[in-house]
């Protein structure tokens, strides 16, 4: 158990934009299917189906800096509100070089 903290601990340096899309996506992904989220969005917007495309801004610490709709056939502002609260709340698990930051593309569908 010890070892799985400490690796927890250290976050990872991405310094390639495309290393740091592929993270995006791969924990922005984990991160809607997860029973959190699931039981939140289910709770408030049950019958909320469609597409959203984001641009997700990433800063030095791994924090979300600004969530952007760039287009969704989802019609709910209500439920573009909970989506952007939602990730402007999460902290990626790497951290990025000094004054580093990135845009990231991302499209989930529900």
């Amino acid at each position: 158990m010890t070892v799985t903290t400490s690796v927890f601990a250290q976050k990872q340096l991405l310094t390639d934009e495309e290393q740091v899309g592929e993270m995006v996506t791969k924990e922005m992904d984990e991160l809607f299917q997860s029973k959190d989220f699931l039981k939140q969005k289910d709770k408030k917007f049950k019958d909320v189906k469609g597409t959203i495309v984001t641009d997700i801004g990433v800063i030095q610490s791994g924090k979300v800096s600004t969530f952007f709709k760039v287009d969704s056939d989802i019609k709910n502002p209500m439920f573009t509100n909970f989506l952007s609260d939602y990730v402007l709340d999460h902290k990626f698990y790497f951290k990025l070089q000094k004054q580093q930051r990135y845009k990231v593309r991302y499209s989930i569908t529900f």
